[in-house]
């Protein structure tokens, strides 16, 4: 069995010493073992495998004709769907390919064509959370329509409804998460047609129209009306519930940022990053999202490299005396729900970090 352990000089273990170089150390450790390098064996099959499955679920689809039965195909669609947008994320953090065009024009076909998520929304806007993880005023993913995760964003004045929502918004986190699938559309559909760059726009554009479109006329060609509404409530529901919490767990409840403070990167990314234990099972279910610290600090590994790399990077955090967090799955959605009902409630110190309090300049 391989060592764990990284490879590197052994320091003064007192952190404030530490700079910036310490993560070059252990992007060297992680090198060594291989793990950045490409597994297009892995990848293929998952590009073939993931049409041919959407393929079949339609087969079936149409096969089936119109019955109530079809919800349970709704359901399964709705994994398949996550499970694609899954390797969406992976193309277009260069995981699959060296080229940067072909993971570009991977993360559109999947993205757009198949999933109906606008690439480019997701893009500009994840790219500017890997940045800047749960940083205020720097992180998208912490400024939300609805649900307050920052003491920040409560305190904001908001209509009666937002308020009522954000006052019970423990209680209605999961709830809530079933809207996720119909905004992570709205959102793609205002992006391609609102000014700013994107490139690509006429692509997306195409791809996300024969997506929305043609799987609209498919569902109302084959259900009566009723049903068809409530297979693409059942749908777009479970698809929203499933891919929120595959996220959630990753950054929320874990320190929020002041604007002013400044971290060096391995900080930056390890204290504001929690992984989910778990067995392999928790590994396809997330879609190796699970493993949120490794891949924030290299983005481009490759997913069935991040098992491998948790324990290097865990045993590196440990000498450096950085905090690494990893919890099991059902543990992390109690902490999620347990930290946003207290920023609903209007707690205004709901996390507090002392490493962070005392580096205000690192």
């Amino acid at each position: 069995m391989d060592d764990i352990r990284p490879t590197v000089r052994t320091r003064p273990r007192d952190s404030a010493t530490r700079t910036p170089s310490t993560f070059t150390e252990l992007a060297q450790a992680v090198r060594e073992r291989g793990l950045l390098r490409r597994r297009y064996g892995y990848y293929w099959s998952k590009l073939v495998g993931a049409p041919l499955v959407l393929i079949a679920c339609i087969f079936v689809f149409v096969w089936i004709g119109d019955t109530w039965w079809q919800l349970f195909t709704a359901a399964v669609l709705a994994i398949v769907f996550t499970q694609i947008a899954f390797l969406g994320h992976d193309a277009a953090h260069r995981q699959i390919f060296v080229s940067g065009r072909w993971n570009d024009w991977v993360s559109l076909i999947l993205g757009d064509l198949l999933v109906g998520m606008s690439y480019g929304w997701w893009q500009h806007k994840h790219t500017r959370h890997h940045a800047n993880p749960n940083k205020l005023g720097a992180d998208p993913d912490i400024e939300l329509p609805v649900i307050a995760v920052t003491a920040e964003s409560a305190a904001r004045h908001h209509s009666p409804l937002v308020s009522w929502l954000r006052a019970h918004q423990g209680l209605m986190f999961f709830p809530i998460l079933l809207f996720e699938g119909l905004s992570l559309h709205a959102s793609s559909v205002r992006r391609v047609f609102t000014r700013g760059r994107l490139e690509r726009r006429w692509v997306e554009i195409v791809f996300l129209a024969v997506r929305m479109i043609g799987y609209l006329v498919l569902v109302f060609l084959v259900l009566s009306p009723g049903i068809a509404f409530v297979f693409l409530a059942v749908q777009l529901g479970l698809f929203g519930f499933y891919m929120g919490i595959a996220f959630a767990p990753n950054h929320k409840g874990m320190p929020v940022v002041p604007r002013d403070m400044t971290l060096d990167f391995l900080r930056r990314q390890v204290l504001m990053s929690r992984n989910v234990s778990g067995s392999r099972f928790v590994d396809v279910l997330l879609g190796g999202l699970n493993y949120q610290v490794e891949h924030h600090l290299f983005p481009s590994m490759p997913r069935p490299h991040l098992r491998r790399a948790a324990p290097v990077v865990e045993a590196y955090c440990r000498e450096l005396g950085v905090p690494y967090t990893s919890i099991g799955l059902f543990a992390s959605y109690a902490i999620v729900v347990r930290y946003i009902n207290r920023v609903g409630l209007g707690e205004r110190d709901v996390f507090s970090c002392p490493l962070i309090e005392q580096r205000s300049h690192v």
